[in-house]
């Protein structure tokens, strides 16, 4: 029997953290709370993690800054934030800066715990599919070593986002299969909402600027008009019309 996930709630109103704790220990987590920033930094770095559900605005350390230290740590841990600022540039930033999810107060706390449901089940099937690589994925000049989480081009490391890395891992393992953004949604960040496929658009933009010789004419992640994207098959490279 596996042992229970452990949640960190970082989060300074006692009436949310307590509705969020008693949500996700009735889902059979683990569950502590952190009321600042500076006590959330320190419970992080004290503890391994399963997911972190992350207030943005926070006495002391904000949530911004926790978050960019989450992201710096060896270990991957899924993090939704929750916050009253339900500004674009918020929820982008955010986004930006590793965070799985985004909700905005006031959310539903049933939505909340069923994404952290669904982010916790893609860390899983994403720790089961490198366990079962356990080995360098090479395709285009790309190699992928997914237990260390790592990619290089042409033998140069390539600087990406856990984002990032997990979209080419999944473009590399399933060569010339037409995704559709919504279906990237599900596969890779482990959820499927309408509203946040230019989110998709965004990672593969700034993937390409990464791995693509001319990002305005790829030859690996390839738009496939009307249905997606692929990633292009070692036999042929050109971009469908």
């Amino acid at each position: 029997m596996q042992p229970a996930k452990r949640v960190l709630i970082v989060e300074d109103d006692a009436h949310i953290a307590e509705l969020l704790r008693m949500h996700l220990c009735d889902e059979g987590y683990v569950v502590e709370h952190a009321a600042d920033g500076t006590a959330g930094m320190r419970m992080l770095d004290a503890g391994n993690w399963d997911a972190l559900v992350l207030d943005l605005m926070l006495p002391g350390v904000d949530g911004l800054e926790i978050c960019k230290r989450a992201r710096a740590m060896a270990r991957y841990t899924p993090i939704i934030i929750t916050s009253a600022r339900s500004s674009e540039v918020h929820r982008i930033l955010g986004l930006e800066l590793g965070a799985d999810d985004y909700l905005a107060k006031p959310f539903s706390m049933l939505e909340l715990v069923a994404r952290v449901r669904a982010l916790l089940r893609r860390a899983d099937a994403l720790a089961r599919n490198a366990r079962m690589d356990a080995g360098l994925l090479v395709r285009h000049g790309i190699s992928i070593d997914p237990l260390a989480r790592a990619a290089t081009l042409d033998g140069r490391m390539l600087d990406l986002t856990p984002r990032e890395f997990d979209l080419l891992y999944f473009f590399v393992r399933n060569p010339d299969q037409v995704f559709s953004r919504l279906g990237l949604l599900n596969e890779v960040w482990g959820y499927q909402h309408d509203g946040y496929e230019h989110t998709v658009n965004t990672h593969i933009n700034r993937l390409r600027n990464k791995i693509e010789e001319d990002p305005a004419e790829p030859r690996r992640i390839l738009t496939v008009w009307g249905r997606g994207y692929k990633f292009a098959g070692e036999s042929g490279a050109e971009n469908p019309a």
